[in-house]
Formats: structure tokens, C-alpha cells, sequence
């Protein structure tokens, strides 16, 4: 699915149907059913401190109701990177600005600014909920190696989120590490679309 882009600029997702999602987004975030997605660009040295009352703000002027999920960035979303593998499907918006960040650093470290990493992935099969709670691991897992092989000092951004969505029904896949058949293939699509987005044409 590609997502429709908005003015803001904005990419929105619009779900023929709910899916089972996982998020770590600012709204909507935790675990349910969703009908659609947004991620939104907003200027660098963004403030607000209620980013999901922002991200709901977003969503009504773009028609978007009932339960969602939505993410905020300084990256133009208009860079969003698509890949598939294996029925997986990827979207990322990559920024790491000046400043990466290591997932362990010392807690006196300054705040810095940063990018964010934003990466919303569809699953072609039901994940059972610890599958899915793998499954977001695993997203990190290939985001770290994609950044390592970019030579990127860093594991990925502060603000980085995540969602993972899935068909609610049906029998559920027990496990979605980087080794099961739909954890390989997320691994796989979400390496090469946070690589390619940190490689810019």
C-alpha cells in the first residue's frame, strides 16, 4: 500500500479495512486496531510538547476519524523509501541529522538535536501480540545494521518510532525474529529502506 501524500506535507495511509497495530508512535501508540496511519513532517527545532494532540490536529484536517496512529519528523516525508519482501511492506522516512545517537550513551549526555527514523511496516499475516512485540525488535535490529553499514556512528535517533500492522483474524504466527519466515523478510525490506534512505539519489 502506498500511502496517499498530503499537503503539510503529510503521508497518509487511509486502511480499507482495521488492522491489528503496533506502535511506538506519539498518538495512537500501544497495541490495537487502527484505520490508518500518518506521518507528518514538521520544521526543524519543533517544540510543541503535545505531539499527539498535534498529530490528532493533523489528522482532522485531513478527514482522517476513528482510531489511528501517527508519527512527526523533521525528514520531508516526500523521501519516504518504499521496499517489499516477501509480502512485507516497507515505508521509512530517515533522518539522523548531525547528531546520531548510541541506544546506550552516558545519562549526563546533552541533549542534542536529531533526526528521526520513522518506519511503518505491513505485515502480510496475523502476528501473534509477542510476535509483534518481537517483530518491533527486529525492526530495530535492521535499522541498527543499516546504519552500520552506512558508517553511521550511532544506532539510530531519540525519537525514533515504529509500527508493525497485520490482518486482525486469522491463525497467528508465533514468532517474528530475524530468523522466523516473516521477521527475515521485514528484516530484510527494512534494512534496505532505511540503507537507501540514508544513501539519497
Amino acid at each position: 500500500m502506498i500511502p496517499r501524500l498530503a499537503d503539510g506535507p503529510a503521508l497518509v495511509w487511509r486502511l480499507p479495512a482495521p488492522l491489528l497495530t503496533i506502535s511506538s508512535g506519539p498518538l495512537g501508540g500501544g497495541l490495537g486496531e487502527r484505520d490508518w496511519v500518518l506521518n507528518a513532517t514538521v520544521p526543524h527545532g519543533y517544540d510543541r510538547a503535545d505531539p499527539d494532540a498535534h498529530l490528532a490536529e493533523i489528522a482532522a484536517a485531513h478527514g482522517l476519524t476513528g482510531p489511528g496512529a501517527g508519527f512527526l519528523t523533521a525528514v520531508d516525508v516526500r523521501e519516504v523509501v518504499h521496499r517489499e519482501d516477501g509480502g512485507v511492506r516497507v515505508s521509512a522516512t530517515t533522518g539522523v541529522g548531525s547528531h546520531p545517537t548510541w541506544a546506550s550513551a552516558p545519562a549526563a549526555a546533552p541533549a542534542e538535536p536529531v533526526g528521526t527514523i520513522n518506519v511503518v511496516c505491513f505485515l502480510p499475516v496475523r502476528l501473534s501480540d509477542a510476535a509483534l512485540v518481537n517483530a518491533v525488535a527486529t525492526v530495530a535490529e535492521a535499522k541498527a545494521q543499516a546504519l552500520w553499514d552506512a558508517g553511521v556512528p550511532g544506532t539510530g535517533t531519540s525519537t525514533d518510532a515504529t509500527a508493525l500492522l497485520c490482518p486482525p483474524d486469522g491463525d497467528p504466527e508465533p514468532f517474528g525474529g530475524p530468523r522466523s519466515l516473516v521477521g527475515s523478510a521485514l528484516a530484510r525490506a527494512v534494512h534496505a529502506a532505511v540503507g537507501a534512505g540514508l544513501r539519497p539519489a
